[in-house]
C-alpha cells in the first residue's frame, strides 16, 4: 500500500478557498492579522478534516527526535534580562522549527521524561559562568566615580542565584583592590532602614551596589524614609534595567545586559550552530540620577 503523502498548507488553502498565507496566519495564530472569525473557522475545519500536521511536528515524527528545548530558569530573579533572554532564545529556536518550554520551578524528572526535549538549558549555571563581567561593570563604575568602599544589597533570605550575584560583586571589588563590600540585607523597609542608618553613620561606605533593580529601589525607599538622598548621602546602582527603575525619583542608575543576544547565542550553541551575528554587546551602565 503506497505511503500517504503529507497534507500541506497548500492543500488546506485549496480546501478552504483562501490563500496559503491566510492558512499560515490562522494556523500559527499570527498576531495583528484582521482575518474574520468565519474564515478562521473554515481554515481550522479544513485542516482538521484533511488531517493536517504542522511541519515541525511532522519532521519530529519522521526523525524520531524532539524539537523542544527546555529552559530551566528556576531561582533567577524576574526582570528585564530574564524576559529578554527568553525572547531571544525563543526567537532563534523558532527559525529552525524548534519550540521552547520554560520551567520557573525546580526541574522535574517526570516532566523531562514526558516531553523528551532535544536539550535542557540551565540558565542559573550560565549566570554562574558569565555574570562576573557584568558585576565588574557595575563596581568599576562606582570605583571610577571615586567610591572606594561599597555595600552590596542582597535579599535578607538569600538563595543560591542571588548569593552568586553578590559574590560576583565582591569578586569585582577585590579585583579593583577595594575593601570587601559590606553586606546590606534587604527585606522590609523598616529593617533595611536600620541597617542603612548604621551604614550612613559609618561614613566609610559611600555607595550601594544592588544585585537587582528591585533591591536597589527598596534601598532608595528606605533612604527616603530616613531623609537620606542619593547620590549625595549614598550612591545607589541597580542591576538589570527594569522598566520601573526609570520611573523612580531620583531615577535609578543601573546596568544593562544584552540578554536577547545572549538568548540567541545560547539557542545556536544548543543546536550546534555557529554563533554568527548573535554576539552580545558588553554590559553597560545606564547612568541616571542615583549614582
Amino acid at each position: 500500500m503506497p505511503e500517504r503523502s503529507r497534507v500541506t498548507m497548500a492543500d488546506v488553502a485549496r480546501a478552504s478557498g483562501v490563500s496559503r498565507a491566510t492558512v499560515s496566519f490562522v494556523l500559527n495564530d499570527t498576531a495583528n492579522q484582521s482575518i474574520p472569525e468565519t474564515t478562521r473557522e473554515r481554515v481550522r475545519r479544513a485542516a482538521a478534516d484533511l488531517g493536517y500536521v504542522p511541519h515541525s511536528i511532522a519532521r519530529a515524527l519522521r526523525e524520531g527526535v524532539s524539537r523542544l528545548v527546555v529552559l530551566e530558569a528556576g531561582g533567577l530573579p524576574p526582570g528585564h534580562s530574564l524576559e529578554s533572554f527568553v525572547e531571544g532564545l525563543e526567537e532563534e529556536l523558532s527559525t529552525t522549527g524548534h519550540g521552547l518550554l520554560v520551567s520557573y520551578g525546580g526541574r522535574s524528572r517526570a516532566m523531562l521524561d514526558a516531553v523528551a526535549p532535544r536539550a535542557v538549558v540551565d540558565l542559573p549555571a550560565l549566570y554562574a559562568d558569565g555574570g562576573r563581567a557584568a558585576a565588574m561593570t557595575q563596581v568599576a563604575y562606582l570605583h571610577d566615580l571615586g567610591h572606594r568602599a561599597v555595600a552590596v544589597a542582597e535579599p535578607a533570605r538569600s538563595d543560591p542565584v542571588t548569593a552568586l550575584l553578590a559574590d560576583h560583586v565582591r569578586a569585582a571589588a577585590r579585583e579593583l583592590r577595594m575593601p570587601e563590600p559590606r553586606s546590606l540585607p534587604v527585606d522590609d523597609a523598616g529593617t533595611t532602614g536600620v541597617r542603612l542608618r548604621a551604614l550612613a553613620h559609618d561614613r566609610q561606605v559611600t555607595a550601594v551596589a544592588a544585585v537587582t533593580d528591585d533591591l536597589a529601589l527598596c534601598v532608595l525607599a528606605a533612604m527616603a524614609d530616613l531623609g537620606l538622598r542619593a547620590p549625595d548621602d549614598l550612591a545607589v546602582i541597580g542591576f538589570d534595567e527594569t522598566r520601573h527603575g526609570a520611573l523612580w525619583r531620583p531615577a535609578l542608575t543601573t546596568v544593562h545586559i544584552d540578554a536577547r543576544a545572549y538568548g540567541r547565542r545560547v539557542a545556536r550553541a544548543t543546536l550546534g550552530l555557529p554563533a554568527g551575528d548573535a554576539q552580545p554587546a558588553p554590559a553597560r551602565v545606564v547612568r541616571r540620577a542615583t549614582a
